[in-house]
């Protein structure tokens, strides 16, 4: 998304760098969960870990259920008092989102279009809110606690010791509304935590309570993002009464005919394809995918909208779409558009076409906000779901932040969105599918690195979130900063397509790469490492003691023997040639940068020309055209890009 400079309380617009219970999570989900961030020196458990104990004692929680609670939360994590992207605070997530209201959804705001295809009018919604009249109960637990707790509320959003008293006094009450004992038996215990998590169905429940009961089985401990190590002690018998669920007073879920695994709890509430006024239609267009053509990409947004605000919107046949919304409290997941059909979500029609859209929710509560564990490891989930049917590689190439779609056109560049930031924890997420992004135990020393920084010790300084030109508050950050030089002093990288002056802003995407992703070294300096990146040498600090980037390989791609440089794409379209007859041939338009002799830049598929015809709303005059002319995806900026095969030879990276 993009959006421009906001209040708490503002229109978000852009985000700121910003059935009955199935299987159990599986280990793969919950071991990478353990590894810690790197610890100072001397750091233990200590208050925190009282804390917990203190507060089981006082409210007859069980520990290990607050702590398994608080885990599945916010990984024990306080986050300084800063809220989640639904107003939670602390380590148990309690949440006050009153004044967190989102009014402007991310795809209304900007000069993006969602569709993202010129041979048709774009969808441009306006006025649209996102935001809920009357907030579920599941976003005001803050006050509840504090009415049961009697703590300030203020207090139990700052202070970690009370916000977890907060989340007991929240189960005990829980569990004395399904008439159960406070037992100091975890296994008692499941109807609380199911009840705890907001859902307002039992599958969403009961998804949410089995990931908890299994983190208390598994057992876990990691450094907290304020260097407290916190331990739960494995429970491997642990049994719990799962039929407490059935008095929990949730309704049954309406899953429908949705396209999701097992593991997650999912519903269809399904976006229309409807025909209005002058033989304009919306919200999607019907496909024939993976026979029509292949599903390359999976790109992940967040809504900047509330939940109940944010359904309405894709059920409004005016308005754009995509093909799944993830609730954060809870990591519920519904479905919107089915993956054969092409979604409007990504700015960039040929990316669409080819793509799945996955939508977080989070409105803009602060400007450092957070996501749940909850709705990380259920987005993971679906991820590798889709992975596997679809045949979509797990890597930063494959799977696309909203913020690395390239503008289609040269016009289109500036207006691209942003979202999800520069605070979404992409490392800790390709740990959730199961595909660790390549880790190094020290600077990168071969031709090709990976940007990788440990995401709670990269705190680069942003602006711009509550003001123009604030600085923003301290944050962990997925994002590296780019320099004309070795020396932080230096310019700022700076994107020609923007047509702007380089910024710290939080929304400015010229002079930053993101974890995950890959690059061709072009120098290095000391603890400096220069990259190639938008057709220049690209610097930041890669010290051996806390590398950002990490030696790699992969296939480098540079212009042709006698070529001074070559044209970059932000889409593959066909050559005009390959066009049928009442098919009009689209433009191959070039972006305004240049990939430059001497230059290497790595490469992922190598793909057909292909174009998605679809501009009405009956489907008989819908077209997939393939041409000869191949290109390869590369990884042309923070963005991706697409070269021509013919202009470019494939060079192997040393290693």
């Amino acid at each position: 998304m993009r959006g421009s400079v906001t209040t708490p309380t503002s229109a978000p617009g852009r985000r700121p760098a910003r059935t009955a219970a199935r299987a159990v999570a599986s280990a793969a989900l919950l071991l990478p969960l353990l590894a810690a961030a790197p610890a100072p020196a001397g750091t233990s458990g200590g208050g925190l870990q009282r804390a917990f104990a203190t507060a089981a004692a006082e409210y007859h929680v069980p520990q290990s259920v607050l702590l398994g609670v608080s885990y599945l939360q916010s990984r024990w994590d306080g986050h300084a008092g800063a809220p989640s992207v639904t107003g939670g605070y602390g380590p148990m997530h309690l949440t006050d989102a009153r004044t967190a209201l989102a009014s402007v959804p991310h795809h209304s705001e900007g000069t993006e279009d969602a569709r993202g295809d010129d041979a048709r009018p774009a969808p441009h919604p306006t006025g649209r809110t996102a935001g809920p009249a009357v907030l579920p109960a599941r976003l005001e637990t803050l006050p509840k606690a504090a009415r049961l707790t009697g703590i300030p509320a203020e207090q139990l959003r700052t202070d970690e010791a009370a916000n977890i008293a907060g989340g007991a006094a929240l189960l005990a009450a829980a569990q004395r509304e399904l008439g159960e004992p406070l037992s100091d038996d975890p296994a008692d215990w499941y109807g609380a935590v199911a009840r705890f998590s907001g859902a307002d169905d039992t599958a969403t429940a009961a998804a949410y309570a089995d990931d908890v009961f299994e983190v208390m089985r598994k057992g876990a401990e990691r450094v907290t993002d304020t260097g407290q190590l916190i331990a739960l002690a494995a429970r491997p018998r642990l049994a719990p009464d799962t039929s407490q669920l059935s008095r929990t007073g949730l309704r049954a879920p309406a899953k429908g005919n949705t396209e999701c695994p097992p593991s997650v709890s999912c519903e269809w509430i399904p976006a229309p394809y409807e025909e209005f006024g002058d033989g304009d239609y919306g919200n999607h267009d019907v496909g024939d995918r993976p026979a029509s053509q292949r599903i390359r990409y999976i790109v992940v947004h967040d809504t900047e909208g509330g939940w109940d605000g944010v359904l309405d919107l894709v059920q409004d046949p005016t308005y754009v779409s995509w093909n799944y919304s993830l609730r954060s409290t809870d990591g519920h997941i519904a479905q919107h558009v089915k993956a054969k059909d092409v979604a409007w979500h990504a700015g960039n029609w040929y990316i669409n076409a080819e793509s799945i859209g996955l939508e977080h929710e989070g409105f803009l509560a602060q400007p450092d906000a957070w996501y749940t564990e909850a709705m990380y490891r259920a987005s993971a989930r679906l991820v590798k779901y889709l992975a596997d049917r679809y045949d979509i590689p797990l890597d930063r190439q494959h799977i696309l932040g909203h913020d690395t779609v390239p503008g289609p056109t040269t016009s289109s560049v500036p207006g691209m969105h942003t979202d999800p930031g520069p605070y979404w924890d992409w490392r800790h997420y390709f740990e959730l599918l199961g595909k660790p992004l390549q880790r190094g135990g020290g600077r990168a020393a071969g031709d090709v690195v990976t940007i990788l920084p440990a995401y709670a010790a990269n705190r680069p300084v942003y602006t711009s979130c509550t003001g123009a030109g604030t600085t923003c508050p301290a944050h962990g950050s997925s994002a590296v900063r780019l320099y004309s030089d070795h020396d932080e002093n230096s310019a700022l990288i700076k994107d020609i397509g923007l047509g702007s002056t380089p910024t710290t802003g939080v929304n400015d995407l010229s002079s930053r790469v993101s974890t995950g992703q890959q690059f061709a070294v072009a120098d290095r300096w000391g603890e400096w490492t220069a990259i190639w990146y938008l057709g220049q040498k690209a610097w930041f600090r890669n010290p051996k003691g806390q590398p950002t980037a990490v030696s790699s390989t992969g296939r480098l791609v540079t212009p042709k023997d006698g070529l001074e440089s070559v044209p970059v794409y932000g889409r593959a379209y066909p050559e005009a040639s390959a066009y049928p007859a009442g098919v009009p041939a689209q433009a191959v338009s070039p972006l305004p940068y240049k990939l430059l002799a001497g230059q290497r830049y790595v490469a992922g598929d190598k793909v057909p020309g292909e174009y998605y015809y679809a501009v009405t709303y009956t489907t008989d005059s819908h077209r997939v055209v393939i041409g000869k002319d191949l290109y390869y995806e590369i990884q042309f900026g923070h963005r991706i890009a697409f070269v021509r095969a013919a202009d470019v030879r494939v060079v192997p990276s040393a290693g």
